[in-house]
């Protein structure tokens, strides 16, 4: 049976550890967005940041971030646990993307793992979600990432209407000197 928010929602102790990389599976009680062509948007969760996740009618999972910001992320809900699992740090490498640069998104998924600061804690709380749920690990959780934004076609308002931008930021991890160091 395919992974689902209420399948998930039913086991607490997971729910707790996706909580160690900063998902929460409680919508927003207010819509503060819009989206085009969908008349009730099916909010699943939300980050600490104050972004929102989307499970739109596709099935995909659509990410509006607070500050302007959004796009398809994962094409199911299963895709999400596993990217956040294998990636916690998912929307940093979208910020040091350069603009939607596959192999920039790889630089600083590397340099962001290498960074972690509780990489032990981290790697137990992986282990535990992906056998309490019996989740595969994915080959390449970052070029999934990059062809799901890529592809992205969702347009997302804000409540005056003026869209929302794409995920992929301009910077790099060049731009950060603590990143730029670690990657050298």
């Amino acid at each position: 049976m395919p992974l689902s928010p209420e399948v998930l929602t039913a086991k607490g102790d997971v729910v707790a550890r996706l909580g160690d990389f900063d998902i929460s599976l409680t919508p927003d009680e207010e819509p503060w967005f819009t989206i085009d062509g969908i008349e009730s948007p099916r909010q699943i969760g939300s980050d600490g940041s104050g972004g929102a996740f989307v499970l739109l009618p596709s099935q995909n999972v659509l990410y509006v971030s607070s500050e302007g910001r959004a796009g398809i992320i994962a094409e199911s809900f299963e895709a999400l646990v596993q990217l956040v699992v294998a990636r916690p740090y998912w929307l940093d490498i979208l910020k040091f993307s350069a603009g939607g640069d596959l192999l920039e998104m790889r630089r600083a998924a590397d340099t962001l793992e290498a960074t972690l600061d509780d990489e032990d804690e981290v790697n137990e709380a992986r282990e535990d979600i992906r056998k309490a749920l019996d989740l595969p690990e994915v080959d390449d959780p970052v070029g999934a990432l990059y062809e799901a934004v890529a592809a992205s076609d969702a347009i997302v308002r804000a409540t005056d209407g003026s869209p929302f931008t794409t995920l992929f930021n301009r910077f790099s991890i060049d731009n950060h000197p603590m990143l730029r160091n670690a990657a050298a």
